[in-house]
Protein backbone atom coordinates (compact mmCIF):
# COMPACT_ATOMS: atom_id res chain seq x y z
CA UNK A 1 0.00 0.00 0.00
CA UNK A 2 1.22 4.01 -0.58
CA UNK A 3 2.39 5.83 1.85
CA UNK A 4 0.43 9.02 2.48
CA UNK A 5 2.61 12.16 2.95
CA UNK A 6 1.00 15.77 4.18
CA UNK A 7 3.09 18.61 3.40
CA UNK A 8 2.07 21.21 6.08
CA UNK A 9 3.13 24.31 7.57
CA UNK A 10 2.24 26.77 10.29
CA UNK A 11 2.32 29.50 7.99
CA UNK A 12 2.36 31.15 4.60
CA UNK A 13 5.37 32.00 2.79
CA UNK A 14 7.45 29.22 3.99
CA UNK A 15 8.17 27.91 0.32
CA UNK A 16 5.80 24.38 1.29
CA UNK A 17 4.08 24.01 -2.22
CA UNK A 18 7.59 24.47 -3.80
CA UNK A 19 8.98 21.72 -1.26
CA UNK A 20 6.09 19.52 -2.37
CA UNK A 21 6.49 19.13 -6.04
CA UNK A 22 10.32 19.04 -5.61
CA UNK A 23 10.48 16.04 -3.49
CA UNK A 24 7.66 14.44 -5.47
CA UNK A 25 9.72 14.86 -8.39
CA UNK A 26 12.90 13.84 -6.82
CA UNK A 27 10.83 10.61 -5.58
CA UNK A 28 9.39 9.75 -8.94
CA UNK A 29 13.02 10.19 -10.80
CA UNK A 30 14.08 7.43 -8.51
CA UNK A 31 11.37 4.96 -9.75
CA UNK A 32 8.18 5.63 -7.90
CA UNK A 33 4.55 6.12 -8.54
CA UNK A 34 3.90 9.32 -6.94
CA UNK A 35 0.08 11.51 -6.80
CA UNK A 36 0.65 15.16 -5.95
CA UNK A 37 -3.03 16.57 -4.90
CA UNK A 38 -3.05 20.25 -3.98
CA UNK A 39 -5.89 20.38 -1.00
CA UNK A 40 -4.93 23.85 -1.27
CA UNK A 41 -8.66 24.98 -2.14
CA UNK A 42 -9.51 28.62 -3.12
CA UNK A 43 -5.39 29.51 -3.06
CA UNK A 44 -4.21 26.66 -5.46
CA UNK A 45 -0.23 26.75 -6.61
CA UNK A 46 0.53 23.32 -6.81
CA UNK A 47 0.88 23.24 -10.47
CA UNK A 48 2.73 25.92 -10.69
CA UNK A 49 5.52 24.37 -8.93
CA UNK A 50 4.85 21.34 -11.02
CA UNK A 51 5.42 23.20 -13.95
CA UNK A 52 1.78 21.69 -15.09
CA UNK A 53 -0.08 25.55 -15.56
CA UNK A 54 -0.65 25.00 -18.92
CA UNK A 55 -1.93 21.36 -18.60
CA UNK A 56 -5.82 20.65 -17.84
CA UNK A 57 -6.26 18.15 -14.79
CA UNK A 58 -8.57 17.37 -12.93
CA UNK A 59 -9.61 18.39 -9.31
CA UNK A 60 -9.74 15.84 -6.65
CA UNK A 61 -13.10 16.57 -5.82
CA UNK A 62 -13.59 15.06 -9.41
CA UNK A 63 -12.81 11.90 -8.19
CA UNK A 64 -14.27 12.05 -5.05
CA UNK A 65 -17.75 12.79 -6.91
CA UNK A 66 -17.11 9.22 -8.43
CA UNK A 67 -16.94 11.12 -11.83
CA UNK A 68 -13.00 9.51 -12.60
CA UNK A 69 -10.80 7.00 -11.33
CA UNK A 70 -8.12 8.63 -9.35
CA UNK A 71 -5.39 7.11 -12.35
CA UNK A 72 -7.30 9.39 -14.43
CA UNK A 73 -5.32 11.62 -12.70
CA UNK A 74 -2.95 14.01 -15.39
CA UNK A 75 0.20 12.49 -16.14
CA UNK A 76 3.48 15.19 -16.24
CA UNK A 77 4.58 15.66 -19.50
CA UNK A 78 8.40 14.97 -18.65
CA UNK A 79 8.07 12.91 -15.39
CA UNK A 80 5.64 9.86 -16.63
CA UNK A 81 5.75 8.50 -12.96
CA UNK A 82 4.16 11.78 -11.67
CA UNK A 83 0.91 12.95 -11.68
CA UNK A 84 -1.06 15.31 -10.64
CA UNK A 85 -5.18 16.42 -9.22
CA UNK A 86 -5.53 20.01 -8.70
CA UNK A 87 -8.10 21.68 -5.87
CA UNK A 88 -11.24 22.74 -6.73
CA UNK A 89 -11.92 26.58 -6.63
CA UNK A 90 -15.57 26.67 -5.58
CA UNK A 91 -15.87 24.76 -2.48
CA UNK A 92 -15.07 25.17 1.04
CA UNK A 93 -12.57 23.09 2.75
CA UNK A 94 -15.42 22.54 5.74
CA UNK A 95 -17.80 21.16 3.03
CA UNK A 96 -15.76 18.54 2.12
CA UNK A 97 -17.37 14.70 2.10
CA UNK A 98 -14.74 13.12 4.32
CA UNK A 99 -15.63 9.61 3.42
CA UNK A 100 -15.46 10.41 -0.06
CA UNK A 101 -11.92 11.77 0.55
CA UNK A 102 -10.82 8.48 2.29
CA UNK A 103 -12.03 6.35 -0.08
CA UNK A 104 -10.74 7.88 -2.91
CA UNK A 105 -7.29 7.76 -0.88
CA UNK A 106 -7.56 4.38 -0.01
CA UNK A 107 -7.89 3.69 -4.18
CA UNK A 108 -5.01 5.72 -4.65
CA UNK A 109 -3.26 3.82 -2.15
CA UNK A 110 -3.12 0.88 -4.03
CA UNK A 111 -2.01 2.65 -7.40
CA UNK A 112 0.74 4.72 -5.80
CA UNK A 113 3.81 4.35 -4.22
CA UNK A 114 3.01 7.59 -2.16
CA UNK A 115 0.63 10.37 -2.59
CA UNK A 116 1.66 13.71 -1.53
CA UNK A 117 -0.84 15.85 -0.16
CA UNK A 118 -0.01 19.99 -0.41
CA UNK A 119 -1.70 21.38 2.60
CA UNK A 120 -2.66 25.20 2.97
CA UNK A 121 -1.07 26.98 5.48
CA UNK A 122 -2.17 27.45 8.98
CA UNK A 123 -4.28 25.40 11.05
CA UNK A 124 -7.97 25.47 9.66
CA UNK A 125 -10.05 22.61 8.58
CA UNK A 126 -7.39 22.30 5.11
CA UNK A 127 -4.75 21.72 7.49
CA UNK A 128 -6.97 19.09 9.14
CA UNK A 129 -8.34 17.38 6.26
CA UNK A 130 -4.91 16.61 5.19
CA UNK A 131 -3.48 15.57 8.39
CA UNK A 132 -5.83 13.37 9.51
CA UNK A 133 -5.26 11.11 7.06
CA UNK A 134 -1.66 11.40 6.67
CA UNK A 135 1.02 8.19 7.34
CA UNK A 136 3.76 11.09 7.87
CA UNK A 137 3.79 14.63 8.26
CA UNK A 138 6.24 16.98 6.42
CA UNK A 139 5.94 20.36 8.58
CA UNK A 140 7.96 23.31 6.71
CA UNK A 141 9.23 26.41 8.33
CA UNK A 142 11.51 29.09 7.62
CA UNK A 143 14.35 30.32 10.58
CA UNK A 144 11.98 33.31 10.75
CA UNK A 145 10.61 33.63 14.55
CA UNK A 146 6.66 34.21 13.23
CA UNK A 147 7.26 30.86 10.72
CA UNK A 148 8.90 28.99 13.83
CA UNK A 149 6.13 30.06 16.19
CA UNK A 150 3.54 29.07 14.00
CA UNK A 151 5.53 25.83 13.57
CA UNK A 152 5.34 25.05 16.78
CA UNK A 153 1.98 25.38 17.25
CA UNK A 154 1.35 23.53 14.17
CA UNK A 155 3.25 20.60 15.62
CA UNK A 156 1.18 20.97 19.14
CA UNK A 157 -1.85 20.99 17.09
CA UNK A 158 -0.30 17.08 15.02
CA UNK A 159 0.74 16.12 18.59
CA UNK A 160 -2.66 16.70 19.80
CA UNK A 161 -4.09 14.55 16.55
CA UNK A 162 -1.96 11.70 17.65
CA UNK A 163 0.81 11.71 15.07
CA UNK A 164 3.59 10.31 15.74
CA UNK A 165 5.41 10.71 11.62
CA UNK A 166 6.20 14.27 11.72
CA UNK A 167 9.58 16.21 10.60
CA UNK A 168 10.61 19.34 9.97
CA UNK A 169 12.04 20.70 7.05
CA UNK A 170 13.71 24.34 7.38
CA UNK A 171 13.17 26.12 4.34
CA UNK A 172 15.27 29.16 2.57
CA UNK A 173 18.40 28.87 4.92
CA UNK A 174 21.06 31.64 4.35
CA UNK A 175 24.09 31.10 6.62
CA UNK A 176 24.43 34.94 6.62
CA UNK A 177 20.81 35.26 7.49
CA UNK A 178 20.98 33.06 10.44
CA UNK A 179 23.59 34.49 11.68
CA UNK A 180 22.43 37.97 11.64
CA UNK A 181 19.34 36.67 13.43
CA UNK A 182 21.28 34.63 15.72
CA UNK A 183 19.21 31.40 15.00
CA UNK A 184 20.81 27.73 14.67
CA UNK A 185 18.44 25.19 12.99
CA UNK A 186 19.34 23.24 16.46
CA UNK A 187 17.29 26.24 18.04
CA UNK A 188 14.43 25.65 15.28
CA UNK A 189 14.31 21.99 16.28
CA UNK A 190 14.35 22.59 20.15
CA UNK A 191 11.38 25.64 19.51
CA UNK A 192 9.32 23.03 17.24
CA UNK A 193 10.52 20.01 19.60
CA UNK A 194 10.60 18.34 16.28
CA UNK A 195 13.36 16.15 14.37
CA UNK A 196 14.54 17.66 11.42
CA UNK A 197 14.51 16.05 8.14
CA UNK A 198 16.06 18.63 6.14
CA UNK A 199 17.61 21.93 5.16
CA UNK A 200 16.71 23.70 1.74
CA UNK A 201 19.07 26.42 1.27
CA UNK A 202 17.45 30.17 -0.40
CA UNK A 203 18.05 29.53 -3.80
CA UNK A 204 16.67 31.76 -6.65
CA UNK A 205 16.43 29.14 -9.24
CA UNK A 206 13.15 27.92 -7.44
CA UNK A 207 11.13 31.33 -8.35
CA UNK A 208 12.68 31.41 -11.68
CA UNK A 209 12.06 28.29 -12.52
CA UNK A 210 8.64 28.95 -11.56
CA UNK A 211 8.42 31.76 -13.32
CA UNK A 212 9.77 30.41 -17.11
CA UNK A 213 7.29 27.78 -16.48
CA UNK A 214 9.94 24.54 -15.94
CA UNK A 215 10.13 22.17 -13.32
CA UNK A 216 13.08 23.12 -10.86
CA UNK A 217 14.69 20.05 -11.39
CA UNK A 218 14.62 21.02 -15.37
CA UNK A 219 16.21 24.35 -14.15
CA UNK A 220 19.30 23.42 -12.02
CA UNK A 221 20.95 20.40 -10.66
CA UNK A 222 22.43 22.54 -7.34
CA UNK A 223 20.90 24.45 -4.39
CA UNK A 224 16.77 23.35 -3.88
CA UNK A 225 17.25 20.66 -5.98
CA UNK A 226 20.54 18.83 -4.35
CA UNK A 227 18.62 19.20 -1.04
CA UNK A 228 14.84 17.73 -2.17
CA UNK A 229 16.79 14.89 -3.83
CA UNK A 230 18.30 14.09 -0.26
CA UNK A 231 14.77 14.48 1.81
CA UNK A 232 13.82 12.24 -1.06
CA UNK A 233 16.28 9.06 -0.38
CA UNK A 234 15.68 9.94 3.63
CA UNK A 235 11.83 9.61 2.87
CA UNK A 236 12.90 6.58 1.56
CA UNK A 237 14.23 4.96 4.54
CA UNK A 238 17.95 6.15 3.33
CA UNK A 239 21.03 7.55 5.71
CA UNK A 240 22.13 10.73 3.90
CA UNK A 241 23.97 13.25 6.07
CA UNK A 242 23.32 16.53 5.89
CA UNK A 243 26.05 18.36 4.47
CA UNK A 244 28.01 20.56 7.13
CA UNK A 245 28.17 23.54 4.95
CA UNK A 246 24.07 23.67 5.54
CA UNK A 247 24.29 23.51 9.03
Amino acid sequence: MGELIAIVSGKGGTGKTSLCAAIATALATSGEKILCIDCDIGLRNLDISLAMSDTCALSFLDVCGGGYDVTSATHHPQYPSLSFLTAPMNCAAENIDLSAFHDMLRIARAKYDRIFLDAPAGIDAGFQLCANFADRVILVTDASPASIRDAAQAGQVLERMGKAQVRIIVNRVSKKMLSAIRVTIDDVMDETGLPLLGIVPDDGSVTLAAAFGLPLFAYTDEGATAACRRIAKRIQGRTVPIPKKQI
